[in-house]
């Protein structure tokens, strides 16, 4: 006789994958965010949505999530494995380049906004340390969405997409010190003490070193070990590992699960695995990052709002509008220009989900009221839900911005379009340069375009035909007169900034010859796809001009060298040209297949 089983211990599973099932398709074809759809799901089958029916309609429970404790704690590895993939992308060297933003911008930001909200909050919170507390939840933005929403537009590795990730990380970096600050505060706990607090701090401390000492002891010979299973459920089993592991020592220590995993992410960038563990990793990300949103929505309260909608709204409007003005003067000194300054403070502007976790610790240890505990955690929610939509709102502003930027009346010449047979080049820094002089030298006509209006006006004086504009716009183009044009070369460091002149490019003239420069192998393929007749990578580029130098070094004939270099060269287009049709490239499909 077959054991009775009990369908409602599946289903929360089965509804979040039925959540999941419907909201990503659907959102994608409206175009929206799915992160909104995640929300709102969570809102509607949450304890304050559909689970209120529940007493008087029993049936209604099979579509709710009754439980917010245990979803909230699967909900965590979404963050988790959030950081983890963007510790991968990372690398040490890297990390150091962005530790003036990470320390100088985050801990400004931080500081700054925390003060200013504090000072506002005491009316409310009746003391200085409940002020200080609010003050510091707010100051904090949401890790889980920011990342993912700048990700989705393919804008992490902007300029403004690396500021705030910087003051993210930082205050993820702070989270550990800042609960543990709240448990010292309550009274009630006994044992509490700055000696305890700097004892946790250290405890902190070496476990950071015991993840890097071990992470580059160990990590590298494992997924060896792995690997040479060609075993692709061992290699998927070795990255969940490594994933946990690492987090639940962080945790163990007093730090975020969150922070661990992005140390070991950084640890693993640097090895020949990190595609291959990326590509692994994705579904999992998605998929927890999915349940966080959902737990986010299930704490949103309808019924609380409505009794007092225009004070939440009110002080929702506040907090963002106060730590974006802030934010927007503290970018400007760190190097960002108007436009990523206001992109920027849209993004860090609302509240996140750490804000949650304090003010509840907080009203926990009875240093924040209850009832006002529990509507700034209201707003909280409110100000993260409105981040995919300010994250639009940024982004048009942005581009306004930088249409008004340029000053100087030379950077602001209007392109001539009359030319025939000309060269458009994007982009006129150090690559776009040497293209513009090869081009004079074999007499070529060409015209340059660069977003930067200091540069603009630099090349005009030096007789330079470079005018300030964004290649990605349509009416640009056809301004620099791409419907004559002989071809297009883009030359950007950016890849979204790429793509998006690709795709204007080939929606005006289907046919120009398009050379774009490319990051790595993934990108190219992906080029490819979009329409561009040559995609020039670095990494391969750099490593046959290297192969070219080292043959010719050791006496190989000048002849026979450039002759193999050109038809290796042919064999890399056309493998990228082979598969830009496929989801990845074949090396990095290969190393996620067998590890190697």
């Amino acid at each position: 006789m077959a054991a009775s089983i009990d369908l409602h211990a599946y289903q929360e599973p089965i509804l979040f994958l039925a959540t999941a099932g419907i909201v990503v398709p659907l959102f994608h074809r409206l175009k929206i965010s799915p992160v909104l759809g995640f929300l709102g799901a969570g809102a509607l089958l949450g304890p304050y949505g559909l689970g209120r029916l529940v007493q008087e309609h029993p049936w209604v429970d099979w579509l709710t999530f009754t439980d917010p404790e245990g979803t909230s704690r699967l909900a965590e590895f979404g963050v988790v494995f959030l950081l983890f993939t963007i510790g991968i992308e990372l690398s040490w060297q890297r990390l150091r380049t962005l530790r003036r933003l990470v320390f100088g911008f985050g801990s400004l930001q931080v500081l700054t906004c925390a003060l200013a909200i504090g000072l506002l909050a005491m009316s409310l919170a009746g003391s200085v340390t409940g002020a200080a507390i609010i003050g510091i939840a707010f100051a904090l933005s949401s890790t889980a969405i920011v990342l993912p929403v700048l990700a989705e537009q393919k804008r992490l590795n902007t300029t403004a997409g690396r500021a705030s990730f910087s003051a993210l990380l930082f205050q993820d970096l702070l989270v550990a010190p800042i609960l543990f600050t709240v448990a010292a505060l309550d009274r009630r706990v006994p044992g509490a003490t700055m000696g305890s607090f700097a004892l946790a701090l250290l405890q902190a401390g070496l476990a950071l070193m015991l993840i890097v000492v071990l992470g580059r002891v160990i990590l590298r010979p494992f997924f060896q070990l792995v690997s040479a299973t060609r075993s692709p459920e061992a290699f998927m089993a070795a990255c969940l590992l490594v994933v946990i592991a690492t987090s639940l020592i962080a945790a163990a220590s007093g730090l975020s699960m969150a922070l661990g995993a992005f140390i070991a992410g950084i640890l693993l960038s640097e090895t020949e695995y990190r595609r291959a563990i990326d590509t692994t990793i994705q579904p999992f990300k998605g998929l927890l990052l999915g349940v966080f949103f959902v737990s986010v929505g299930m704490s949103l309260d309808f019924f609380r709002f409505y009794e007092i909608p225009l004070a939440i709204l009110a002080v929702a409007t506040a907090v963002i509008s106060i730590k974006s003005v802030i934010i927007f003067w503290l970018a400007r000194p760190f190097g960002l220009n108007a436009s990523e300054a206001a992109e920027t403070s849209l993004l860090l502007g609302p509240g996140g989900e750490f804000a949650l976790v304090i003010l509840g610790s907080a009203m926990a240890a009875g240093l924040v009221p209850d009832g006002i505990g529990r509507d700034l955690l209201l707003v909280t929610t409110l100000t993260m839900i409105a981040i995919p939509v300010l994250a639009r709102i940024a982004r048009r502003l942005s581009r306004q911005l930088e249409r008004t930027r340029p000053s100087n009346p030379a950077a602001s010449v209007p392109p001539p379009s009359d030319e025939v047979n000309r060269v458009i080049i994007a982009g006129y820094g150090r690559v776009g340069r040497l293209v513009g002089d090869m081009l004079e030298r074999h007499k070529v006509p060409y015209l340059a375009i660069d977003m930067d209006p200091a540069r603009v006006a630099e090349e005009r004086k030096a007789g330079k035909p470079v005018f300030f504009g964004d290649g990605s716009y349509p009416d640009f183009l056809r301004a620099c007169g791409i419907e004559y044009s002989r071809a297009l070369v883009i030359t950007l460091d950016v890849p979204s900034a790429i793509e998006a002149v690709v795709t204007a490019a080939r929606q005006e003239r289907p046919d120009i010859t398009i050379v774009a420069r490319a990051r790595d192998a993934r990108h190219a393929a992906l080029l490819y796809d979009l329409g561009v007749d040559d995609a020039v990578p670095e990494t391969i580029e750099a490593s046959l001009q290297l192969s070219e130098a080292v043959l010719a070094d050791i006496g190989v004939p000048m002849g026979l060298v450039i002759a193999s270099i050109h038809e290796r060269r042919d064999e890399f287009r056309e493998i990228l040209k082979k598969n830009n049709r496929k989801p990845e490239p074949a090396e990095f499909r290969a190393r996620r297949t067998i590890g190697k």
